[in-house]
């Protein structure tokens, strides 16, 4: 099973490349908009986690947890409670 830390270091990685940085220069506890991340790279994210991960999100839950930590935080959870 993946840990949160895991799901963040991915989340973390796949933003830097879409706005063209550094993984270490994402914040995961900083707000996307703070990021740089607009909507359009906000739904890209949601795909490419939900492919990822096989979890089921949707797009009010970036606005509900507009941070890497909560969206791996909620995915995680997502991705316990089928374990368990």
């Amino acid at each position: 099973m993946n840990t949160k830390d895991e799901i963040v270091t991915w989340c973390r990685e796949y933003v830097a490349d879409l706005l063209q940085t550094s993984a270490d220069a994402i914040d995961p506890g900083e707000d996307f908009d703070r990021l740089g991340v607009d909507s359009a790279l906000a739904v890209s994210l949601l795909m490419e986690v939900e492919e990822r991960y096989g979890v089921d999100l949707e797009p009010e839950e970036l606005f509900a947890n507009p941070t890497l930590d909560a969206v791996a935080e909620h995915v995680h959870a997502q991705i316990a409670s089928r374990v368990a």
